[in-house]
C-alpha cells in the first residue's frame, strides 16, 4: 500500500515536471516569436513599400528581401495568428533596428505608415511634374497627367514648388486635390490683395512669375525684372521676353535668341503679341511669385544680361541705353563662341 502511494506521488511529480517543462518551452517559444527583433544593416531604418492590392505573400517576400528578420518562421506564425495575412494595408512602413515582431505586425495591421516628403521645383511642364511625382509616390505619371487635364481649374500655376508630406500610396486624384488645397492656402489674403493692387489675378501673377524664373536664377534681382515687365504691361507694350520664344519653339537648348526665332507664330511669342501669354512657361517658384507681388517700382523698361556672363542683368530707361548694353552682351557671346 505504502509502495503504491509512493508510485502515485512519483507519477504526479513527473506529470507536474513535464507540464512545467512544456510550459517553459511554450512561454520561451512564444516570447521568441513575439519579441524576436529586427536587425537592419548598420542599424539604419529601412522602408517597406506595399503597393495597393498586394497580398500577404508579397509582403512576406519583400520583408525577406530586406533581410531584416531574425526568424521568418516567427514572423509568419504571428502574422497568421493575428490575421494580418488577411488584413494587408498598402503604404510605406519604416522598419527600425530592434523592433520586435509584435511591434512590426501591429504597425502593418493598423496601417501605421510613415509619410514621404514629396519635393518638386524647377519644373517646366505638367508632364515633367507628373514624372517627378511618380518617382516619389505610388501614382503613375499617366494617371497624374490625366487627372490634371480633366480638371478645367487645374494647370501649371496650380502647383506651388515646395516640400510636402504625402502617404506613399496616394493616388492621382488625392495628389491633385491636395495640391489645389495647398495652392489655395498659399494665396493668403495678403497675397491676393497685392495681386489686386496690380490689377492681376493669381493666375496672371503666376504666368509672369514663370517668365521671371526663366529670365534669371538670381532671386535678388527678380523684383526689379518684375518691375520692368509690369511697366511694359501698363504701357501696353509687348513683353519681348526671350524665354517665351524658347518655350514656343520647344528647344530648351537655345542660349541665344535670334531674330529668326522671333518670327514663330505662337500666342507665346511675346515679341509679336502684347500682354501676357496664355499660360505659364514653367511651374513658377515661390520666389518669383513673391517678386511679382512685391515688384520694384522704378522707371526701367529694358534689361539685358551683363557682358560678364555672370547671370546678372543691367537695366535701362530708354532704348538707346538698352541698345548699348545689348551690343556689349552680343560681343561677349561672340567672344565666347556662343552663337545659338
Amino acid at each position: 500500500m505504502k509502495r503504491r502511494k509512493l508510485s502515485y506521488r512519483f507519477l504526479v511529480m513527473i506529470i507536474i515536471v513535464t507540464i512545467g517543462v512544456i510550459a517553459v518551452f511554450f512561454i520561451n517559444d512564444y516570447s521568441y516569436i513575439t519579441k524576436s527583433i529586427i536587425k537592419t544593416t548598420d542599424g539604419r531604418p529601412v522602408s517597406l513599400y506595399i503597393p495597393s492590392g498586394a497580398d500577404y505573400q508579397y509582403v512576406k517576400n519583400e520583408i525577406t528581401a530586406l533581410n531584416v528578420l531574425k526568424s521568418k518562421r516567427a514572423f509568419d506564425w504571428l502574422a497568421k495568428k493575428t490575421n494580418y495575412d488577411e488584413n494587408v494595408h498598402a503604404g510605406r512602413y519604416v522598419l527600425t533596428d530592434g523592433m520586435t515582431n509584435q511591434q512590426l505586425i501591429n504597425m502593418l495591421r493598423m496601417g501605421c505608415q510613415t509619410p514621404v516628403k514629396v519635393v518638386f521645383n524647377n519644373i517646366r511642364t505638367v508632364e515633367q511634374l507628373a514624372g517627378r511625382i511618380s518617382e516619389q509616390i505610388e501614382a503613375d505619371s499617366i494617371s497624374i497627367i490625366e487627372e490634371i487635364y480633366k480638371n478645367d481649374n487645374v494647370d501649371a500655376t496650380t502647383f506651388i514648388p515646395n516640400t510636402y508630406e504625402f502617404y506613399w500610396n496616394t493616388d492621382a486624384d488625392d495628389f491633385v486635390e491636395k495640391m489645389v488645397a495647398e495652392h489655395n492656402r498659399f494665396w493668403t489674403d495678403s497675397r491676393l490683395q497685392k495681386a489686386q493692387n496690380l490689377n492681376m489675378t493669381p493666375k496672371e501673377v503666376s504666368i509672369l512669375a514663370s517668365i521671371i524664373d526663366k529670365e534669371t536664377t538670381k532671386v535678388s534681382e527678380m523684383p526689379r525684372i518684375a518691375g520692368v515687365y509690369i511697366n511694359r504691361l501698363k504701357k501696353h507694350w509687348p513683353l519681348q521676353a526671350d524665354p517665351t520664344l524658347v518655350f514656343a519653339l520647344g528647344d530648351y537648348s537655345i542660349r541665344r535668341v535670334l531674330d529668326v526665332h522671333k518670327n514663330i507664330d505662337s500666342p507665346y511669342n511675346t515679341y509679336k503679341y502684347a500682354g501676357l501669354p496664355p499660360g505659364a512657361i514653367c511651374i513658377p517658384s515661390i520666389a518669383a511669385i513673391d517678386a511679382v507681388l512685391n515688384a520694384e517700382k522704378h522707371n526701367y523698361y529694358y534689361f539685358c544680361a551683363k557682358e560678364d556672363l555672370s547671370g546678372y542683368h543691367v537695366f535701362a530707361k530708354n532704348i538707346d541705353e538698352h541698345n548699348r548694353n545689348a551690343e556689349r552682351y552680343r560681343r561677349a557671346l561672340n567672344k565666347n563662341k556662343i552663337y545659338k
